[in-house]
């Protein structure tokens, strides 16, 4: 324990001490180089530039289909994405903020009157809270109350990261999505590279293995992950690089459900899914992950996991499943987008493909 204290009191003090903003980062590991969505970015002309110069992140973890959602967003910083997610979950949704570092919230709440006289909100939709994400019932975050929880770039900081994930299907709804960014690592990190500040503050020396995380969502009841996008991460610093260039680092956007349906392979139903094209700046397709690509109109086969991750969450409405779970037909031929390059791949005809 006292090291997860040491560990958080020193990422307090180089996000609140150190850094004064995002030109001061060492590496391009906590800085997003994704484009953005045209509707996100005109949501961001409106944000403050306070918010934006000192906010820190590595994607944009915000999914569609969030109108009159509760958010929560896991180390919101200045607040760039709680504001963003503001103005998309609209006046009937809300938002909440939760950082552990003062003046990173100093900066997010000092924006706020101004932000919801130009979002055009009569009354606050946000709430900033000061905390740790490892203990979200100290701020009084109740058990199945939100719709989706979004992170930047910070759950890799935790020293806990199985408690924070248990805090997160806590507090999910049944149905429910946490949406993430963050940084992933092909190998376990060197213990003496766990507790260097510099490269933990620089969202490196944290980072999750990969398959220590989908064994550790497995241990807590969901079996079962998508990939939305990944790209290489470039350290672009001698001094990182001396200390840590033999580890390959990925900046990640990665999504899971809170489903009791969930199997940990994909089993073949039968089941087609429908998209039907009605979510909003997405009217000819939508991209489940990185290898469902759903054609408005077009029935494709799926899985059983597919299918409740379309059928039994807020996108129920925007497609038509076929089918249940009443006939099994075996493992469904479901592969990766990386696995289709392989020679011999079975994926043919599904949504997969």
């Amino acid at each position: 324990m006292e090291t997860g204290i040491t560990t958080l009191q020193n990422v307090k003090e180089y996000y609140g001490k150190i850094l004064t903003g995002s030109k001061d980062l060492k590496t391009s590991a906590c800085c997003s180089t994704e484009s953005l969505p045209p509707h996100h970015r005109e949501i961001l002309s409106l944000v403050d530039d306070e918010i934006l110069e000192k906010f820190y992140g590595c994607g944009s973890p915000i999914p569609p289909a969030i109108e009159g959602c509760t958010v929560l967003d896991l180390g919101c910083g200045t607040g760039r994405d709680v504001y963003l997610a503001s103005r998309l979950v609209g006046g009937d949704g809300f938002v909440i903020g939760v950082d552990m570092t003062d003046e990173q919230l100093d900066v997010a709440r000092r924006h706020q009157d101004s932000q919801m006289e130009r979002f055009g909100f009569a009354r606050p939709n946000v709430d900033f809270r000061q905390g740790y994400i490892e203990d979200l019932a100290a701020i009084d975050i109740k058990d199945n109350s939100v719709d989706l929880v979004i992170s930047n770039c910070v759950i890799n900081l935790s020293p806990d990261k199985e408690r924070v994930f248990a805090e997160i299907f806590r507090v999910l709804k049944p149905g429910g999505e946490i949406y993430f960014s963050d940084v992933f690592s092909g190998r376990r990190i060197p213990a003496e590279l766990r507790n260097d500040p510099v490269l933990y503050g620089e969202c490196l020396s944290g980072a999750l293995y990969i398959e220590d995380f989908r064994r550790l969502l497995a241990k807590l009841g969901c079996p079962d992950y998508r990939v939305v996008s990944k790209r290489g991460i470039t350290l672009g610093n001698p001094e990182v690089e001396a200390k840590a260039g033999m580890i390959d680092f990925y900046s990640m956007t990665v999504r899971a459900f809170k489903l009791a349906s969930m199997e940990d392979i994909c089993e073949d139903y039968g089941q087609t899914a429908t998209y039907l094209g009605t979510i909003t700046g997405m009217p000819h397709s939508f991209p489940l992950d990185d290898h469902h690509l759903f054609i408005a109109g077009k029935p494709m086969l799926v899985c059983g996991n597919t299918a409740a991750m379309v059928g039994e969450t807020r996108f129920a409405r925007h497609f038509r499943v076929t089918g249940d779970r009443t006939a099994h037909f075996g493992p469904f031929a479901c592969a990766p987008a990386a696995a289709k390059d392989r020679e011999g791949d079975p994926c043919s005809g599904g949504a997969c493909c």
